[in-house]
């Protein structure tokens, strides 16, 4: 489980892997100087509900992860956040979607 830092906000849970995909669709707006919202669901154990917070090129952001390599990235799902990341809502952190030959592929046993 990784964590996004924002400002002197408590730090934000995320998967390593669905935070390697936000981490390029964030740093991309923010290299472009745009603020945008950011939303996600609580994780188990938390509250139940959503959050979002402002993100604006100026407070300070950080990216922690918990695994020492970078996972391969989905092309499709950081055009899937960075689709949301430009519409009127912000980026709302979605599930990856898979391709259906991919889920077979993982659900294989050896």
């Amino acid at each position: 489980m990784g964590s996004l830092y924002y400002g002197g906000s408590e730090p934000i849970q995320i998967d390593d892997r669905a935070l390697a995909h936000l981490k390029v669709v964030v740093a991309t707006k923010l290299r472009r100087n745009e603020s945008f919202t950011l939303t996600w669901k609580h994780q188990d154990g938390q509250s139940d509900g959503r959050s979002t917070v402002w993100l604006h090129p100026s407070i300070p952001l950080r990216f922690v992860f918990d695994e020492t390599e970078a996972p391969e990235l989905s092309r499709r799902w950081i055009e899937d956040l960075a689709h949301s990341a430009n519409s009127s809502g912000g980026i709302t952190l979605v599930d990856e979607l898979l391709d259906p030959s991919e889920q077979l592929e993982g659900s294989k046993t050896h």
